[in-house]
């Protein structure tokens, strides 16, 4: 029987060497393909976007909770709370109301296991939250340790560990 052998990788400085500068950031929109909502310019600040995987999510969970796309949506929102002081809340809603913003994503896309046959979903954000999601991408992540929406956003200064939680 073999030993198995354990190397690392290390670095030695010599005195009054710098040190290497840091990992640059990663992009957090690395690898994902964005949908921007009609009428709005990839990338806006004045506009949310959502991933591939999110629509697929969201196309799913509406056909689910019989939530029709002509007249309902998913409406994203901010509460005060939590761990870093404000919360994500998201939920569906059978109408836009007054004052909302709404974002049509995705007529045409399919995604696998379609149930609407490509009809486009709708966001909704009322005014006093959008003044903390513009700009962000919701994603939807599916792995073994966990599974669910993610808010990226760029207004986030600091954040929790429980994801849903933040300051701006």
């Amino acid at each position: 029987m073999q030993a198995a052998s354990i190397f690392m990788a290390t670095t030695l400085l010599q005195p009054g060497t710098p040190a290497p500068p840091p990992a640059a950031n990663k992009d957090p929109l690395a690898g994902m393909v964005l949908l921007t909502a009609e009428g709005q310019q990839p990338r806006a600040k004045a506009a949310v976007e959502i991933t591939k995987n999110a629509l697929k999510r969201i196309r799913v969970a509406m056909a689910k909770e019989g939530i029709s796309p002509e007249q309902g949506g998913l409406r994203l929102g901010i509460t005060g709370g939590g761990c870093s002081g404000l919360s994500y809340n998201i939920r569906f809603d059978t109408q836009p109301r007054e004052r909302d913003r709404v974002f049509v994503f995705g007529e045409g896309v399919q995604t696998p296991g379609d149930p609407s046959g490509g009809k486009p979903v709708r966001l909704f954000v009322d005014p006093k939250s959008f003044l903390y999601l513009a700009g962000m991408v919701l994603d939807f992540e599916e792995t073994l340790m966990r599974q669910g929406f993610n808010f990226i956003n760029p207004n986030s200064t600091k954040s929790c560990g429980c994801g849903s939680s933040f300051s701006a």
